[in-house]
């Protein structure tokens, strides 16, 4: 392979794994962080998950927002940009899409709780 070639290569590669390293530390679920943000009082608490599910049983104080809703909503529900946001649903899954959508509308503390069933009963009445 010629020089140029290879250093586009070694660059595409540093690139990919930039990329792939962003989106799994954006995807982590951080239930320690998110239970210490719930401690404050300007904490806002999402569940993303469907009305179904949301009917089945919530965490004390949690909006309900399913992810393709959270851009028009969230403004609404935290208008601060900066104070801290706890995503959580069945898995950690749907928190991590909406944790990813709300860092591109500019909130800056947002943290992915990850699953109802795992927090159930951590979370302070709020």
């Amino acid at each position: 392979m010629r020089e140029p070639m290879k250093n586009l290569y070694r660059l595409l590669i540093a690139l990919m794994a930039t990329v792939t390293t962003t989106a799994a530390i954006a995807a982590q679920v951080d239930q320690s962080a998110a239970l210490k943000a719930l401690q404050r009082t300007n904490t806002v608490l999402i569940d993303v998950r469907t009305e179904l599910e949301f009917a089945e049983g919530a965490l004390p104080g949690a909006t309900r927002i399913e992810t393709e809703n959270l851009a028009e909503r969230i403004t609404a529900i935290a208008p601060d940009k900066d104070a801290p946001v706890v995503l959580y649903c069945r898995s950690g899954r749907r928190a991590s899409a909406a944790q990813e959508l709300l860092q591109e509308l500019g909130y800056s503390q947002v943290i992915n709780a990850g699953g109802y069933q795992d927090l159930n009963g951590l979370v302070p009445l709020r």
